[in-house]
């Protein structure tokens, strides 16, 4: 699993969320698997995305599409994106312990 992970701050995270919910279908497309979006607790307005993504090559390929889009709205909506793609090498998860 490859995992292109996307950091900027936004002006206005509602405005923010609002444009990503309208316009993620179109383009999400077929090659993300599943997203997460993360939200700094010391700046509400600071955006962390997650995108994953079965190859290598889609991620990248969804990073030069991103590109296009971030011109038009850097400055407006978004500030300073910074993108990086990576490779997930292991998962494990731990169960709640339950309070005595």
């Amino acid at each position: 699993m490859f995992t292109l992970q996307i950091e900027h701050r936004v002006h206005d995270f509602d405005a923010w969320k609002k444009a990503f919910d309208n316009n993620s279908p179109f383009y999400l497309g077929d090659c993300v698997r599943r997203y997460r979006i993360f939200r700094s607790l010391d700046n509400p307005n600071y955006v962390m995305i997650d995108l994953d993504f079965e190859r290598s090559n889609d991620a990248n390929a969804f990073v030069e599409a991103m590109q296009h889009l971030w011109e038009r709205v850097e400055g407006k909506l978004i500030d300073r994106p910074q993108i990086r793609v990576v490779e997930a090498l292991e998962n494990k998860e731990y169960p709640v312990k339950q309070a005595a």
